[in-house]
C-alpha cells in the first residue's frame, strides 16, 4: 500500500501529472519547529538542472496544510502537499496503449485494470518522491544528533560520471549508478529482530523508491568472497567501536553504534530515445516505440536525498519505539 511505518507513519499521495503530490505524516512529535523554508535545501537537491535530468521545472514550493502552528508542530497529522504546474502531458498519449519496456506501465495497466493515470507515469513517477524527501526533512528534526549522507559512486558502470551522463544524453539513452549512504551516530540497539532487522525495514523503504534494483550492507555480497577472520569486525571498546565496518553498523539486525552503510543500484530511466520493440494493448501486435517528452537520462543524479530521506524515516520510527525520542519538543515544554 502507500503508507510506511509503525509510530512515525508516512502516507504518500498523488501523480505525476495530477493535480498535486505529497505526503500525510502521523506520529510527529509535537513542539518541533517547522517552517516552510526548512525543506528549501532538500527540496533543490532533489530538482532537475544537471545535465542529464528532466527539463521539467516546478518550484516545488511545499504547502504546510496542517499539524503545524506559530511554526511548531502540534502533534496532529502533518500535510504536505506540492502543487503541479509545468505539466505537457501530450508525449503520453502514445504511451497510454503502448507501454515502455521496463517501466511499469504493463503491470500498471493490467493491476487497475487501465483506470491507472498514465500521464507522467502517475503514481509510479519519480515525482512521488517529492513526498518522501519532505518527510525526511521532518525525520532529521526528530534524530537530530544523526548525520545521514548519500551520493553517487559511479554511473554508467565507472566513476566517470559526468562523461558517461553525457554519453547518454548524445545517444538519446539513459544509464544507471551506485548510490552509497552512510548514518553516523546512530545508537546502539535500533533494530526489532527477527523481521523487523534494520536491514528489512531500510530495503522495505528503499525498493519503495522507483529504480531501485538492489541493495547491500557494508561489505555486501563481498562477504561472500571473505572468510571469516576477514569479515569479522575487530570490537575495539565498551562503546562497540571496531576496527572495520565490514557489517556496515548491524549485527544481528541491530544497529551496534558503528556508522550503518548501505549501498544501492539504480537501473537506467525506462524513457528513452532509441527504438524500442513493445506491444500494443488492445491489439497485441508487436511495435516499436521511440519515447518523447521530458525525462531524465540519469534520474540516479536527484536519488541521494531520496535515499538520506528514506533512511531518516527508518531511524526516527526506530527511535520513537525506543523511546529515545520525547512526544513532545523541548521547546514545547519550557513553554508550558
Amino acid at each position: 500500500m502507500n503508507s510506511y511505518g509503525r509510530l512515525f507513519r508516512v502516507h504518500i499521495f498523488g501523480e505525476s501529472h495530477g493535480k498535486s503530490v505529497g505526503i500525510l505524516l502521523d506520529g510527529v512529535p509535537a513542539g518541533i519547529p517547522l517552517a516552510a523554508e526548512d525543506f528549501a535545501a532538500d527540496l533543490a537537491r532533489r530538482r532537475p538542472g544537471a545535465k542529464g535530468t528532466t527539463l521539467r521545472h516546478e518550484d516545488d514550493l511545499g504547502l504546510l496544510k496542517s499539524g503545524v502552528f506559530q511554526d511548531k508542530t502540534t502533534g496532529a497529522p502533518l500535510l504536505i502537499g506540492f502543487d503541479n504546474k509545468d505539466t505537457d502531458s501530450s508525449a503520453y498519449d502514445l504511451l497510454k496503449d503502448h507501454p515502455r519496456p521496463g517501466h511499469a506501465d504493463f503491470t500498471a495497466f493490467h493491476k487497475f485494470g487501465g483506470f491507472n493515470d498514465y500521464r507522467g507515469s502517475g503514481h509510479f513517477s519519480g515525482r512521488i518522491t517529492l513526498g518522501l524527501v519532505a518527510a525526511g526533512v521532518v525525520a532529521k528534526k526528530i534524530i537530530q544528533n544523526i548525520r545521514i549522507e548519500a551520493g553517487l559512486v559511479e554511473a554508467g558502470g565507472s566513476e566517470r560520471i559526468e562523461e558517461n551522463v553525457e554519453h547518454a544524453v548524445a545517444t538519446k539513452n539513459s544509464i544507471g549508478a551506485i548510490i552509497v549512504c552512510q548514518a553516523t551516530g546512530v545508537p546502539v540497539g535500533l533494530g526489532e529482530p527477527f523481521f523487523d532487522s534494520v536491514e528489512s525495514l531500510l530495503s522495505h523503504i528503499i525498493f519503495a523508491v522507483p529504480g531501485i534494483r538492489g541493495i547491500e550492507f557494508g561489505a555486501g555480497f563481498a562477504s561472500a568472497k571473505m572468510k571469516g577472520s576477514e569479515c569479522n569486525d575487530p570490537i575495539l571498546d565498551a562503546s562497540g567501536r571496531t576496527a572495520t565496518n565490514h557489517a556496515g553498523g548491524v549485527n544481528g539486525g541491530i544497529t551496534n553504534g558503528n556508522p550503518l552503510v548501505f549501498r544501492v543500484a539504480v537501473k537506467p530511466t525506462s524513457s528513452i530515445g532509441q527504438p524500442q520493440r513493445t506491444i500494443n494493448l488492445h491489439s497485441g501486435e508487436q511495435t516499436s516505440l521511440v519515447v518523447e517528452g521530458r525525462h531524465d537520462a540519469c534520474f540516479a543524479l536527484r536519488l541521494p536525498v531520496v535515499i538520506e530521506a528514506a533512511t531518516a524515516i527508518v531511524l526516527a520510527d526506530l527511535m520513537l519505539l525506543e523511546q529515545q525520542v520525547a512526544r513532545i519538543g523541548n521547546r514545547a515544554i519550557e513553554t508550558i
